[in-house]
């Protein structure tokens, strides 16, 4: 089966043809560019550069490799809204022109079925995290299409707080990415930072006030934010180095504790997957890879190409979803949040048998 993929979620565009494990096309535009000189995602704007992009991506479609493909899968939710419509739009009249069907993919879903991507298979039932700019949740995996919420973000999620703090400092955006950088010259310090909303007995996370815990501290110890416009990690103090250093190994301690929580919750489980950008933090891959590790349990991540938003994960999304015996109807819409839903929420929202 050769799925289309299609991703405008937020603020990248991509389009991807997948067959089984193997990618046979993919194309990709990042708008950080774009958005950087506001700091952050403008939607308007992304769903404009979506507009603009997405019908000259798939013009570099080779032409007999397109008339070939069986299914589209689209980005259904959670994302922005204005840019989910263009993807969804563009994918209906594809299918329609190509008269074959079309699934709208949940995002989420996608992003932890992209563990897959490398070649190997997850072996179910799995914990998985998942960690992004929006969202960090913890679902217990029976299958391809079977998760159940176990934890959800209440407030700013990990790639939130990343951002933000970034923010702070005057880090370039995207400031998780920078943060990481810094953090490998830097040395952590213990009892700094609050890992937050650890003090109960449930799996959700809030990392609202560890943004204001970092901020006091850069304010009380008068740590100096960068100057605009220039970035040089030989020149950033070791000071600001030192607290990228705990901010990473905080959120990741974190993230540990409440995922050691589900796989106690859960002793049937025999891998625990990963995924999402903040993913693609070294300190976040290696700390979970050891929590792997220690409970005896396989342990999956995406590539770091495939822990950002991509065609290629939202292709083999559909194509496991088909494969399951689920399509979308025509008329279906785009579902933009996707923080409060409730466990059956892939399969009874977002498929229709």
């Amino acid at each position: 089966m050769k799925c289309l993929g299609i991703e405008t979620s937020c603020d990248e565009t991509s389009i991807a043809i997948i067959e089984g494990q193997t990618l046979l096309h993919e194309a990709l535009h990042t708008q950080i560019p774009v958005h950087a000189v506001f700091g952050g995602v403008v939607p308007e704007i992304a769903s404009r550069e979506h507009l603009r992009l997405l019908d000259a991506l798939a013009q570099d479609i080779d032409a007999e490799l397109l008339q070939s493909i069986d299914l589209i899968a689209v980005t259904r939710g959670p994302g922005l809204l204005g840019a989910l419509l263009i993807g969804i739009a563009y994918a209906k009249a594809l299918a329609l022109a190509l008269e074959i069907p079309v699934i709208g993919v949940h995002h989420l879903h996608a992003h932890l079925l992209a563990c897959e991507l490398n070649g190997q298979l997850i072996d179910y039932p799995a914990i998985g995290l998942l960690v992004s700019g929006g969202h960090t949740h913890l679902y217990l995996m029976r299958s391809a299409v079977d998760f159940t919420v176990l934890g959800k973000t209440l407030d700013d999620a990990a790639g939130e707080a990343f951002d933000k703090i970034a923010k702070l400092l005057n880090l370039p955006y995207p400031g998780g990415k920078y943060i990481d950088l810094l953090a490998a010259q830097g040395t952590a310090m213990k009892n700094i930072l609050p890992k937050p909303y650890i003090h109960n007995d449930n799996c959700d996370f809030s990392f609202s006030g560890l943004k204001t815990a970092a901020a006091q501290f850069i304010r009380t110890h008068a740590i100096e934010a960068l100057p605009y416009d220039t970035f040089d990690p030989a020149v950033v103090p070791d000071s600001i180095k030192d607290l990228c250093a705990t901010l990473n190994m905080t959120i990741a301690e974190t993230l540990c504790i409440k995922t050691d929580r589900a796989i106690h919750a859960h002793p049937e489980v025999r891998s625990l997957c990963v995924a999402g950008g903040v993913a693609a933090n070294a300190h976040v891959r290696a700390r979970c890879a050891q929590l792997a590790n220690e409970r005896g349990l396989k342990f999956f991540v995406p590539s770091q190409s495939y822990c950002g938003d991509n065609g290629a994960m939202v292709a083999y999304a559909g194509t496991q979803v088909a494969r399951h015996g689920y399509i979308s109807p025509l008329d279906f819409e785009a579902i933009p949040r996707g923080r409060h839903v409730p466990a059956d929420y892939i399969v009874n929202h977002f498929f229709k048998e």
